[in-house]
């Protein structure tokens, strides 16, 4: 008991709700480094390759280090699914992802963007492992940023070693940026998202992600006009099926179902596993 205690005034000055191992890890992986990642590709590539290859490798990602980390099993069925999501993502942004092939620096940010799809697989698994409960786990992320992401990017950005445009963009846009990422992004995307790993599992959670690309090209059709082809809906109908394949109903009994049990859905705190 005094230990535990003590592991939660360490971090942040008692300000994080999980003891200091969690808080490192999943602040590091779903905190600290896929952000630097995630914004660090946009200086190489465009967004449309963040649409695609984020959400779209996620999936892998989760699956391989789920059956390394969970002992969950790769069954044919998720199998099917995971080829039908990367055929689908490909056929959706294919022809932006072949302009990395053209020259230039493109598929460095492509790389980055699939680095950082890493790094919030791994943060998923860790939620799953460790039992997080979905608000802790988010206030702990949130913390752990504070203490570290803000400073070191002050110091950067300060120093003049990060370029950045923070200075001369208006104030309506960097709060509307802050009420937007923070709360929408962070907080409630935080919440909602882990507590479907709870309820889920790490890989059928992140499945979903993978409707990202098909939604973002057919909100691209409605609000700015642009064309409706061919590839775009065999490539939904690809990811829609790969999710049923992949999320579907299995009998059998597996680490990944039975850790839901063992961790009751208002326990808090850490799981031992």
């Amino acid at each position: 008991m005094a230990g535990a205690a003590a592991g939660r005034l360490v971090v942040a000055g008692g300000f994080s709700p999980l003891p200091l191992r969690p808080t490192v890890t999943a602040g590091v992986f779903g905190g600290l480094v896929y952000a630097i990642l995630c914004y660090a590709g946009f200086f190489f590539a465009p967004a449309a390759h963040a649409s695609v290859l984020m959400p779209g490798s996620l999936p892998l990602w989760t699956a391989l280090l789920a059956a390394v980390l969970l002992r969950d099993r790769i069954t044919p069925a998720r199998a099917l699914g995971l080829a039908c999501i990367v055929g689908g993502d490909v056929l959706v942004g294919g022809e932006g992802l072949l302009s990395a092939f053209r020259g230039g620096e493109v598929w460095k940010g492509d790389l980055i963007f699939m680095s950082a799809a890493f790094c919030w697989s791994v943060y998923s698994v860790l939620a799953r492992k460790f039992g997080l409960d979905a608000v802790r786990a988010t206030i702990a992320i949130t913390v752990f940023a504070c203490f570290t992401y803000v400073p070191l990017f002050a110091l950067l950005t300060g120093t003049g070693v990060l370029p950045t445009r923070l200075g001369t963009a208006p104030w309506g846009e960097i709060a509307f940026q802050a009420l937007f990422q923070g709360v929408g992004s962070v907080v409630i995307s935080g919440i909602t998202f882990v507590q479907m790993v709870r309820a889920f599992g790490p890989v059928k959670s992140t499945m979903i992600t993978a409707l990202v690309p098909g939604l973002s090209a057919l909100g691209a059709v409605a609000l700015l006009g642009e064309p409706l082809g061919w590839n775009l809906l065999a490539g939904l109908a690809l990811v829609t099926a790969g999710i049923l394949f992949g999320v579907r109903a299995v009998r059998q009994q597996t680490p990944d179902s039975i850790a839901v049990r063992a961790c009751p859905a208002g326990a808090g705190g850490q799981k031992n596993s």
